[in-house]
């Protein structure tokens, strides 16, 4: 009798706790902390991390000190569909690598970081021909002749933002810089960058964010948008590599 009632007492112990948890005073699992937050600060050595490329290989700014590192933070998403304004970033950063050597110019790495897992990144990193296709699209729209007032208007300031057109057929597009993967946020929520709310848009992304750092690792100019439109573009990025990194 009485080993009936012990076996009774166990198994509704375990059920309780199954139900309700562990007995008190025992430490109940959490979720894991929150990185902490350690911005990129103008004149100060930027916070490390090592990340990996979908192309291969990891890379951080402890491992790229000795030459200049242009840090580029893509928005990654906007609501269900990728930026389209972050591949036209990447495109014409690397047109200016085939066209002008960037890298050998201006001693120079330029890293791109996403705020997701490699197999997504993998997908951005496929989809530049019909990124490009979209942006082309906005650019020369059917019947543009006929347009009138602000539909006129926003075709014309698509082409002002969009001056370039890139045709990578059907692919794969060139992706001479490495594009690194942030699949748990780390680094993006370490920097202060990874938001899930940003301009008009509730999903996982980064705000938009450019940092440079000189061949010693600390940050030499640093751009974070305010809109996703908000980015300097690559010709005024060659104006800030030319006064500090040439001293022209």
């Amino acid at each position: 009798m009485k080993r009936a009632i012990l076996i009774g007492f166990v198994a509704a112990l375990g059920l309780a706790l199954a139900l309700f948890g562990r007995p008190a005073g025992q430490a109940q699992p959490g979720p894991a902390p929150a990185p902490a937050f350690r911005p990129a600060v103008f004149g100060q050595p930027m916070p490390d991390f090592s990340l990996p490329a979908v192309q291969g290989g990891e890379y951080g700014p402890a491992k790229l000190k000795g030459k200049n590192v242009l840090f580029v933070f893509p928005r990654g998403k906007v609501g269900d569909h990728w930026c389209q304004i972050c591949h036209y970033q990447y495109a014409e950063l690397a047109d200016l690598e085939a066209k002008l050597g960037l890298r050998k110019t201006y001693d120079l790495e330029v890293v791109f970081v996403l705020p997701y897992g490699e197999a997504e990144v993998r997908h951005w990193a496929e989809i530049f021909p019909a990124q490009m296709a979209v942006i082309e699209g906005w650019k020369n729209p059917p019947g543009f002749d006929k347009l009138e007032g602000r539909r006129k208007d926003a075709v014309l300031r698509m082409r002002r933002f969009f001056p370039q057109a890139f045709d990578f057929g059907s692919g794969p597009a060139p992706t001479p810089f490495p594009i690194l993967y942030d699949g748990d946020q780390a680094v993006s929520k370490m920097l202060g960058l990874f938001t899930t709310n940003w301009d008009r848009s509730a999903v996982d992304q980064n705000i938009p964010t450019i940092v440079l750092l000189n061949a010693a690792g600390d940050v030499s100019f640093k751009y974070t948008s305010q809109t996703t439109f908000d980015r300097p573009n690559a010709g005024y990025l060659v104006k800030i590599l030319d006064k500090l990194v040439l001293s022209r």
